[in-house]
């Protein structure tokens, strides 16, 4: 009887961690080439800005490690099919420091974006969907929370402030969960992802016009998918 038991507990653990790892597409972008300078943002114009970095702050657009890892590149599914509903749990934009947290924001349709205001000042966010309705409202530093949400799929767009010309994030919104951002060690992973043959593609702000894709297919467990950004060549 206790063998039988012990026997049952291994299967269940077995099937149990089928599941949870079954359909998963994990990897990393890196970068090959000179990585451009890091630029300072300058906030001068707005001393509250400028107090809330011990440090200058540094530009977003283009985040490498030592090893060539990027960050904020998104990687996402094209030919996948999914009858779900979006999550009803927000994804957020924060306005922390007078920039953007995170740079890079993916999100499914109908799904909120809870935008919020941690600084003491005041922001005018203003988001430039071409598919979705276009916004635009000021947060004085009193407002610290406010919600939007995307009816349709769009390509990536660009979020800003109109009160600090420095802050620019961006956002993609999809029809569907398979995609991921890439941490600042370039790593990424879509879970769940049905077994299938699939177009996958990476998008980083600074390639905005030439994105990476490649052909991956996903079956009976995890599946690995590595992207390279190279520096253009001069002609």
């Amino acid at each position: 009887m206790v063998l039988r038991k012990i026997i049952t507990s291994i299967i269940t653990l077995g099937i149990l961690a089928s599941s949870i790892f079954a359909g998963s597409l994990s990897g990393r972008v890196n970068f090959q080439g000179n990585a451009p300078k890091k630029k300072t943002l300058k906030m001068d114009a707005d001393p509250v800005c400028a107090a809330s970095h011990k440090e200058a702050a540094k530009a977003e657009s283009f985040i490498v490690d030592a090893n060539g890892n990027l960050a904020n590149v998104i990687v996402y599914l094209e030919g996948v099919s999914y009858s779900g509903k979006a999550p009803t749990k927000p994804a957020t934009l924060d306005q922390a420091g007078c920039v953007y947290s995170p740079h890079v924001v993916g999100l499914q349709a109908g799904q909120p974006l809870k935008i919020l205001n941690s600084d003491a000042t005041m922001h005018n966010i203003h988001g430039l969907p071409k598919v979705n309705r276009e916004f635009n409202f000021g947060m004085p530093k009193s407002l610290k929370e406010k919600t939007v949400t995307f009816n349709k799929a769009e390509s990536v767009f660009v979020v800003k402030c109109d009160v600090h010309p420095w802050m620019k994030s961006y956002a993609q919104v999809f029809d569907h969960p398979y995609f991921a951002v890439t941490s600042t060690d370039g790593s990424f992973s879509i879970k769940d992802v049905p077994d299938g043959t699939y177009k996958a593609v990476a998008w980083q702000e600074k390639f905005n016009k030439r994105t990476l894709s490649q052909n991956v297919t996903v079956k009976d467990g995890n599946a690995t998918l590595n992207f390279t950004f190279e520096r253009p060549k001069k002609k």
